[in-house]
């Protein structure tokens, strides 16, 4: 036994010199022998902290086929560094460099002039794959390209304010605005520093790699966007906020039976991907984040009350005398005129402020009061983009009349256009209120995928009253836009202008020659495919939406039914 173990010592023994001598070796040849290869290798590969190259999920629109477009992703580029230690004449690097990328003159001559033992001075990032192949082939001493990639959006401006964009917080990339901040932690990935163990080196870059994440459900986005649709908005939306000047010109294409949005844009938008010029305030979504006083399009709304409410039906009458006197206030109609005994019809047709007072008067103010507030109005609608706010009805807590005469041609209230078009809808999809969405599918990068589901409508009017509302629209159009002149012989068309005078936050009321412009549809009238909202803010030279958004809508509606091939239902 003693022999034994006299011999497993020796054996050990043998081992650990045996292993010795090969540590001693090794760093001989790498310490002397090989100094200068490995102190290169040192200058290119461990000069800066070893990260992971910056990775997040992608956002995809969807086509009308199913096929997934980026609209938001990773673009693979270059960092460009120097080592300034190894430049031997830095005028004339300086001069290949700046001809094949732009680079700071002033800046490159100061960090090439550090010599204190510093290694790694960052020249530029983002160079695209091209130039760094041009640069490399230059073979120029103390220049060194390191793999990146950096978040690109290949769309664009197109659906930038719903999409987003990945901003610095802080010392940390993240998304800012929109889907890349409203989803930002499904998007994001772990990320993992790495360091290597110097031992790992020795023997031959076998490597114990240590990684400090968190683990979380990384995932893409897949989206309700059509490209196609958006950019058909976009060119409309632009052509008609060029013409008249406005503020700002903004426009939604939602499914009125499921509340996906299809296209939401906003002119003037900004590109994602060059956006150190654009005003901060641009990158705000104001269809979703500012409310604002809607006018006649509110109209319908206080019409499918009163029908579902059954205090009026269309043929019932009232005598329009032009103006109504309440609570010390005059309201009148746009023109200032009474039409005598009119039907219902005619309040739609003739935008008659009124009209719909007198259906208000019918129903009462508690009715009227819970109509709208079934609606979602003075709500948010739960939409997945961030900073959503709501509107403002407080109006509807007075015990004065004016207030409840005013809201019901949209005056006095206020409203988002994500909130505004959400109510709409239910004009047309059988009296149901829906939850508006952006998102439709969660892919998680384990290959695992998440359907969104939404909550189940909500009823708000009857399906007979959706009926009848969708049939006076039609009407509208067919009769009385533009006289008649926009009807659509072989599809049903059901929509509403709306001109609404803007507030005074100063002196109080309203300014005399300031306006909203807004427009809303739907089609075909009795079975939807398609709503589609409008809007414009202070457009110059024109006093009424009809000379400004008649012609975009009318435009988007052909455009929708030909691109989806819309059967025709006349």
């Amino acid at each position: 036994m003693r022999a034994s173990s006299i011999l497993r010592i020796r054996i050990i023994t043998g081992v650990l010199l045996f292993l010795a001598l090969i540590l001693i070796g090794r760093l001989y040849q790498m310490q002397i022998l090989q100094t200068n290869d490995y102190r290169a290798q040192a200058t290119r590969q461990y000069v800066h902290t070893a990260t992971n190259v910056y990775d997040r999920g992608s956002i995809y629109f969807t086509t009308k086929d199913g096929e997934e477009v980026a609209g938001a992703t990773l673009k693979v580029g270059y960092i460009l560094a120097i080592n300034p230690i190894e430049i031997k004449n830095s005028s004339s690097t300086y001069a290949a460099l700046s001809a094949l990328t732009p680079i700071d003159k002033d800046d490159f001559a100061k960090r090439a002039a550090k010599r204190g033992g510093d290694t790694y001075e960052e020249i530029a990032t983002k160079i695209p794959e091209d130039t760094a192949d041009k640069i490399k082939a230059l073979k120029l001493a103390g220049v060194h390209l390191y793999q990146d990639q950096s978040r690109y959006y290949p769309a664009g401006q197109l659906e930038s304010n719903v999409v987003g964009f990945v901003g610095y917080d802080g010392n940390d990339l993240s998304g800012r605005y929109g889907l890349e901040r409203y989803y930002n932690d499904r998007l994001e990935r772990n990320k993992k520093k790495v360091s290597v163990n110097f031992f790992a080196e020795i023997f031959g870059n076998l490597g114990v790699f240590n990684f400090d994440s968190k683990t979380k459900q990384e995932a893409d986005i897949i989206t309700t966007i059509e490209p196609s649709v958006s950019r058909a908005l976009d060119a409309e939306l632009t052509a008609i906020h060029e013409k008249v000047k406005s503020k700002f010109t903004g426009g939604i294409v939602m499914d009125p039976k499921t509340g996906a949005i299809i296209a939401m844009s906003i002119v003037p938008g900004f590109d994602p991907n060059n956006r150190n010029d654009v005003d901060v305030s641009r990158f705000n979504n104001p269809l979703v984040e500012d409310f604002y006083e809607m006018g006649s399009i509110i109209k319908p709304l206080t019409v499918a009350s009163g029908l579902d409410a059954h205090v009026i039906t269309p043929e019932t009458t009232y005598f329009d005398a032009g103006h109504l006197d309440m609570d010390g206030y005059t309201i009148y109609n746009y023109d200032k005129r009474g039409r005598g005994t009119i039907p219902m019809q005619e309040i739609l047709n003739q935008s008659l402020n009124t009209g719909v007072a007198f259906i208000e008067k019918q129903m009462g103010k508690k009715t009227f009061r819970d109509y709208f507030t079934s609606l979602g109005l003075g709500t948010e609608t739960g939409i997945d983009l961030p900073n959503e706010t709501h509107g403002r009805i407080d109006n509807l807590s007075s015990p004065r009349d004016v207030e409840y005469a005013t809201a019901s041609f949209g005056q006095g209230i206020a409203m988002t256009p994500i909130e505004t078009i959400r109510a709409l809808a239910a004009l047309g999809n059988g009296g149901l209120l829906v939850t508006p969405h952006v998102v439709k599918k969660i892919r998680f990068t384990d290959g695992t995928e998440q359907e969104i589901s939404q909550p189940d409508p909500t009823r708000v009017w009857n399906e007979s009253t959706s009926e009848t509302i969708s049939r006076m629209l039609t009407i509208v159009v067919d009769k009385a836009l533009r006289k008649g002149a926009k009807k659509n012989e072989h599809y049903s068309v059901a929509a509403k202008t709306g001109t609404a005078q803007i507030a005074n936050p100063k002196g109080g009321g309203y300014y005399d020659d300031r306006y909203l412009h807004s427009f809303f549809g739907y089609f075909p009238s009795y079975d939807p495919k398609f709503i589609v909202f409008m809007f414009t803010v202070e457009p110059q030279g024109v006093k009424y939406a009809s000379e400004t958004l008649t012609d975009p809508f009318i435009n988007m509606s052909h455009f929708l039914i030909n691109y989806y091939n819309i059967p025709p239902d006349r």
